[in-house]
């Protein structure tokens, strides 16, 4: 987001002026998971499961650390082996059930999807917001926003036990969901270098950054064409349209 960009680079910088000894908080990076966020050290990684909306298993990894000051975590869950596992519960549907085959082919495949896939990966972001939703919790803040202009859904909740803290930006990006996670004790400060750090990298590690809004139900999807990124020409308009 524009407005934190520069606090966050001034942190940044205050801690690389610090000893040696001082500096706790690292910029992970991930490639095969397409991100890059701050951490207090090297992220623990747990591979693990994510069972979608509509009931589908797939993979997923959580990074997270822990400090005094709270605790840290990014899941990530990879959505994009589900259209197969979508045909093949299309497949294996009775003839003409349509809430069990969904859309495999026709004019609402790119809606609805074999096994309704393709509409789990549109559901993806609310439904995993729906989730800490289901908690013992207050919600202090629900808003649309972006990081790297890839739209997400930011939250703040205060657990009714305890009265921790939990701070939340849930976006999808390339058919990969992300829940950055922080979480910090009663009357601790906002976890803002954890917050605004995160970005999005390619396989290469290069660090993407759009000049619109990206939008995963239509990027990701490959129903409109992926924004440019900065510093790449924005595509020729339509021969109808020049």
């Amino acid at each position: 987001m524009p407005a934190t960009r520069f606090v966050l680079a001034s942190m940044i910088a205050v801690m690389a002026a610090r000893p040696a000894s001082a500096q706790e908080w690292i910029e992970y990076q991930n490639k095969d998971d397409g991100f890059k966020v701050v951490f207090p050290y090297e992220p623990k990684i747990n591979d693990t499961v994510w069972v979608t909306e509509q009931g589908y298993v797939l993979p997923a990894r959580i990074y997270s650390a822990e400090t005094s000051s709270g605790r840290y975590s990014m899941t990530v869950v990879d959505y994009t082996g589900i259209e197969r596992l979508g045909m093949e519960r299309s497949q294996k549907c009775p003839v003409g059930a349509e809430t069990c085959q969904g859309q495999p082919a026709g004019g609402l495949r790119s809606v609805i999807g074999p096994g309704y896939a393709t509409q789990d990966i549109r559901d993806a972001i609310v439904y995993a917001t729906f989730k800490y939703l289901q908690k013992d919790v207050r919600v202090t803040e629900y808003l649309w926003n972006w990081q790297d202009l890839v739209e997400g859904h930011q939250l703040q909740l205060t657990n009714t036990a305890d009265q921790s803290r939990t701070y939340l930006y849930i976006s999808m990006h390339e058919n990969k969901l992300y829940i950055q996670d922080a979480t910090v004790p009663k009357g601790y400060p906002e976890p803002g270098l954890f917050q605004q750090s995160l970005g999005y990298v390619d396989k290469d590690g290069n660090g993407i950054r759009y000049q619109a809004i990206y939008s995963n139900q239509f990027h990701g999807l490959r129903i409109d064409p992926v924004p440019p990124r900065v510093g790449q020409a924005p595509p020729a308009p339509p021969a109808a349209a020049r």
